[in-house]
């Protein structure tokens, strides 16, 4: 019977621990939740702005890298002349590098490098504002914006 009796008690105990835990899990997940305050708008009312005090600052004390003080001349605005505006030509890179011609047909193709970028060119031909006019082994003439540059071949 001592034995039965200590059953009984643990089991009672077993069974009100559970109880417990049951009974947490249970109401936390049938809790209502709260309802989320709302926030009250009032309304903007902003604040006066102060007019700025103005100051200016009187520079009249001694340079401290010349040694001199400031010179009391006041300044002259310059104005612009109507000074005609040249016009500068945008700078472009030319290099006559070698010639290759045709015997059959009597044609030839010229090596011209604009700008870093090697081109195959026939005469009268046109890449960025550069036009083959002429050329022979020895040297080319081109026309760059109305202007007619000769250009030997480098080697």
């Amino acid at each position: 019977m001592q034995n039965n009796l200590k059953t009984y008690v643990l089991l009672a105990v077993v069974v009100l621990i559970w109880g417990i835990i049951g009974y947490k899990i249970i109401s936390w997940m049938n809790q209502d939740e709260a309802p989320i305050p709302q926030a009250t708008f009032s309304e903007f009312k902003p604040k006066q702005l102060k007019s700025r005090d103005t100051f200016s600052i009187v520079a009249d004390y001694r340079d401290p890298f010349l040694g001199s003080f400031e010179s009391q001349t006041t300044s002259k605005r310059i104005t612009k002349s109507s000074l005609p505006i040249k016009t500068t030509l945008p700078e472009v890179s030319i290099v006559y590098t070698g010639i290759i011609t045709d015997t059959e047909t009597k044609s030839n193709i010229y090596f011209i490098t604009i700008n870093g970028q090697q081109y195959l060119m026939n005469l009268k031909d046109k890449i960025q504002e550069v036009q083959l006019v002429s050329g022979n082994s020895i040297a080319i003439k081109v026309k760059y914006h109305n202007q007619l540059m000769t250009i030997p071949i480098q080697k």
